[in-house]
């Protein structure tokens, strides 16, 4: 759920920009009454039903679930040839493993598009756009970008719960009938389709319950700290066939792996500790159940939320800091490995009433020298200066929805500027 509603809305926006129905065709490639036909094959049968014509003039055409054809890759460089005129849009869940055959076969021709989850700004749009009431903000402008403050936390932080539990896929946002029961819907239509189907029939896997196993416990514990080592004898299975399936999972796009640094924000010669993530936090609800605002695993729920806002930018890779007496939620690193910033993702005003408590975060800033770090909270918002360094308290709510919402506009202005340079003829 996600990319067949983008490529629907994608379907309106062409026929709202004056393209004929004739000039846009639509396949499921996983369809059954499908299997074994070639993609030119299930071009030129829309072809006859619709009575377009896609050789002598432009048109779209758009494969969902590619990776449920065999030899796609190879196809559509045929297609291309065949059918000069046609912009060629290809869906499907398997991330990696796409995009592994586009760069062997695609020549340059093929370009690559990553859907991320949900984030809470977008999230808020949808329901906005769906004629739903949603909190408001106030931009503020500053040296180091824009912020947005809540004008009332409270309700900002309802939503922002709501987030947790329904927010990661369009589909579950406008839908109260799913949210009633995610764990049908989420489970059954991306994580066992994924699991059970994707999978399997792209990498061979033999043992799905291992991997549902090995998936559940990750996913139960979203935003911990794991080793191969650790999952191995949790699990009883091979620690080699453990770091195959956690490449799967990684590859399917359910989770991401983080990797550790130490305080002095030093890369480790071999990567034994590994953080996981959950794509978005909505899928451990799903899961499991919906969490409440005081609910024991909502820090970690809260964390991925904003690790996975991140997932829009091209540019950041993130880490996390952790030695023995103390960690960093995330740490971001220049190309000399020097942190840039680094980020305490908390749902607790703890930090803001006991400032003394913060020793672990003023000895990392101090090894960094960092004058300056984010600590989310759950309500309050203050710059606290504590042995000399600035401590931004800011709601993680508030984050989130400035982090979300500058990037998907810093990304909205490269694409003005690109079609400014390289206007329509």
């Amino acid at each position: 759920m996600g990319k067949t509603v983008l490529i629907h809305h994608v379907i309106g926006s062409l026929m709202d920009e004056g393209f004929q129905p004739k000039q846009i065709g639509y396949c499921s490639v996983d369809h059954p009454l499908y299997n074994g036909l070639s993609l030119e094959q299930l071009i030129e049968n829309c072809m006859e039903v619709s009575g377009g014509d896609y050789r002598n003039r432009e048109t779209f055409f758009f494969f969902d679930e590619i990776q449920y054809h065999r030899e796609w890759e190879a196809h559509l460089k045929s297609l291309v040839d065949t059918y000069p005129q046609m912009r060629l849009v290809v869906s499907g869940s398997a991330a990696a493993a796409l995009r592994l055959k586009s760069l062997e076969s695609g020549a340059g021709r093929f370009t690559d598009f990553l859907l991320p989850p949900l984030t809470f700004y977008e999230y808020l749009s949808l329901l906005e756009a769906d004629g739903k009431p949603i909190p408001e903000f106030d931009d503020e402008k500053s040296d180091q970008g824009v912020f947005y403050n809540a004008k009332d936390i409270i309700q900002v932080n309802d939503a922002f719960l709501n987030y947790l539990n329904y927010g990661g896929y369009p589909e579950v946002v406008l839908s109260e009938e799913i949210q009633r029961d995610p764990a049908r819907f989420v489970k059954a239509d991306i994580i066992d389709k994924v699991l059970l189907r994707d999978l399997p029939s792209l990498y061979g896997i033999q043992d799905i319950q291992e991997l549902n196993s090995l998936f559940t416990t990750l996913a139960y514990n979203t935003a911990n700290e794991v080793t191969l080592d650790g999952l191995s004898q949790g699990s009883g299975v091979a620690k080699n066939t453990i770091k195959r399936y956690v490449e799967y999972l990684v590859a399917s796009f359910l989770i991401r792996t983080v990797q550790r640094v130490d305080i002095s924000a030093r890369k480790f010669k071999r990567a034994n500790f590994f953080k996981v993530y959950l794509t978005n936090p909505s899928i451990r609800s799903a899961l499991f159940s919906p969490v409440q605002a005081d609910d024991p695993a909502i820090g970690s729920l809260v964390e991925t939320a904003v690790f996975s806002q991140w997932f829009h930018s091209d540019y950041t890779q993130l880490y996390y800091a952790r030695w023995p007496e103390g960690e960093i939620d995330l740490v971001a690193l220049a190309g000399d490995q020097k942190a840039l910033w680094a980020v305490e993702a908390k749902w607790s005003d703890r930090f803001y009433e006991r400032p003394h408590e913060m020793k672990n975060i003023v000895n990392f800033c101090e090894r960094n020298q960092l004058k300056e770090i984010i600590v989310t909270t759950r309500t309050e918002k203050e710059m606290i200066t504590h042995k000399g360094i600035n401590f931004e308290l800011i709601p993680s709510s508030e984050y989130c929805y400035t982090i979300g919402k500058n990037l998907i506009a810093g990304k909205k202005n490269i694409a003005a500027f690109k079609e400014a340079a390289n206007p329509k003829q």
